[in-house]
């Protein structure tokens, strides 16, 4: 369960609120006062970092994958970096 401690200390309470809710993204919403889709968004984020941190990916890509979770970083052009990344690697 190494990836828990790769999270960042909020997303880490997010987990514990979740687990206290009983899942409940709709006691979460209440929680958080926000609206529903505002937290599935929020989980489908965390559940999309678990995943990277997960699979064997080095720093540099799981940080740029990071930035597409977090829409700091548009998909195309997270591939293009990746792919430059990659060939520089192989060289």
């Amino acid at each position: 369960m190494d990836w828990f401690f790769t999270l960042e200390t909020e997303e880490q309470e997010f987990i514990k609120k979740f687990l206290f809710a009983s899942g409940s993204l709709k006691q979460l919403a209440k929680d958080y006062q926000v609206s529903y889709p505002t937290v599935r968004l929020r989980l489908d984020r965390l559940i999309e970092k678990i995943k990277l941190s997960e699979e064997n990916n080095d720093s540099f890509e799981i940080a740029i994958m990071e930035m597409v979770i977090n829409e700091k970083l548009s998909l195309e052009l997270a591939k293009e970096i990746l792919i430059k990344h990659k060939e520089s690697n192989h060289e």
